[in-house]
């Protein structure tokens, strides 16, 4: 019975370190959708899971973060785990997403709520952060003029807009109204509903009718002052930001 199931334990092993090996393969797929495939399977893994997506985020640490990087750095934030809070912290302290700002504006806070799918909290803050970039005026009366839009740091946008992708699988951020905008001809009547601001010919109510979780359409969020009207989205969707900004695969 002992020599069983030591033979038993071994097949068992081997197995999972077959299984392990097929996992690696795949978070090395050029598809996003295999990778994040592989990714929910070593999220169930337990520790081996945890040691795994330890490992492909240092392997990884050179390239610039999408947001298989960002599901496998979640899944290390959201573990209750001290050896993956110490590896975060050693490794990744300020998440992995670089905070660049011309400003010297701090976005961990930012980067902290997303990393926790605290989106409706992330997306107050994003509001923040815009006023904030556009000045003191704007701080104090907590929105921003569209006429204050162009003058906003690149570096800066494109700091808050990859935050965004990087935490929400693709579906969220700046770049990706934009590309849904441009799929449209920059029709604004054909965007509202694509990305769920407005269902037969209504606006969407704030905050309780918009989705705070990956379960809304594509380009839901941020809302970037959505009940400002148009001219605010218009002049934040043409930024020259997004000339060089990353998008979603």
């Amino acid at each position: 019975m002992s020599g069983f199931t030591t033979d038993s334990n071994l097949s068992s092993a081997t197995h999972t370190a077959s299984h392990l090996d097929d996992l690696r393969l795949k978070l090395k797929s050029d598809s996003p959708k295999t990778q994040l495939q592989a990714l929910q399977d070593i999220i169930q893994a337990d520790e081996v899971g945890l040691a795994l997506l330890m490992e492909f985020l240092l392997e990884r640490r050179a390239a610039v973060p999408s947001f298989v990087e960002g599901t496998a750095y979640q899944a290390l934030y959201a573990a209750n785990s001290p050896k993956a809070a110490e590896f975060l912290q050693t490794h990744f302290p300020t998440g992995i997403v670089p905070l660049r700002s011309e400003g010297n504006i701090d976005y961990s806070e930012l980067q902290k709520l997303l990393a926790q799918q605290e989106l409706e909290a992330a997306d107050r803050l994003t509001l923040e952060k815009l006023c904030e970039l556009a000045g003191p005026a704007a701080a104090q009366r907590k929105w921003v003029y569209f006429t204050e839009v162009g003058s906003l740091p690149i570096t800066d946008l494109q700091t808050i807009n990859s935050l965004w992708l990087v935490h929400s699988e693709g579906k969220f951020g700046f770049s990706v109204q934009r590309e849904i905008w441009l799929s449209v001809g920059k029709d604004w009547d054909k965007l509202w509903p694509k990305i769920g601001w407005k269902a037969a010919n209504n606006w969407t109510r704030y905050p309780q009718g918009f989705t705070w979780n990956l379960s809304a359409p594509r380009g839901h969020l941020p809302l970037s002052n959505q009940l400002r009207g148009v001219r605010v989205m218009a002049a934040l969707l043409a930024h020259p930001a997004w000339l060089s900004a990353p998008t979603a695969k």
